[in-house]
């Protein structure tokens, strides 16, 4: 992908990211972050959560992934987030971006990003600059 090939507007393919116990266990094993909140229904319940949560890293490398897919070769410069509600392990999650503003200068791309449960409830917004080559 490169800058002259994205247009205001373009949205993304989406993509339905894996956050299955094992995929979660996986990732939080390798972070490091082995708090029960993200293996244990039970152990998630008792801090007022509503079961086992992805953790919130897990979703921003899910949607750092999605800019990756739509462009392998992009830098992406900035990744804001904001964490609107907890996504549940085991959840069927969907990504999705479009593209909100374009620097020709800089040959960077603005991109509104959202993970949202099957329900179509977004739990995860953010914005990706992007410079593409």
């Amino acid at each position: 992908m490169r800058f002259e090939d994205v247009g205001f507007g373009d949205e993304l393919p989406a993509c339905a990211p894996d956050v299955s116990p094992e995929a979660v266990r996986r990732f939080a094993q390798t972070a490091g972050m082995l708090h029960p909140r993200f293996f244990d229904d039970e152990a998630a319940r008792r801090e007022g959560l509503p079961g086992a949560i992805v953790p919130g890293i897990m979703s921003q490398g899910l949607l750092a992934a999605l800019v990756h897919r739509w462009a392998p070769e992009a830098r992406i410069e900035l990744l804001d987030t904001t964490f609107r509600a907890p996504l549940r392990v085991g959840s069927k999650p969907t990504c999705r971006g479009v593209v909100t503003d374009l620097d020709p200068v800089r040959r960077t791309v603005e991109v509104d990003l959202t993970l949202a449960n099957e329900a179509g409830e977004t739990r995860v917004v953010g914005t990706a600059r992007v410079r593409l080559p």
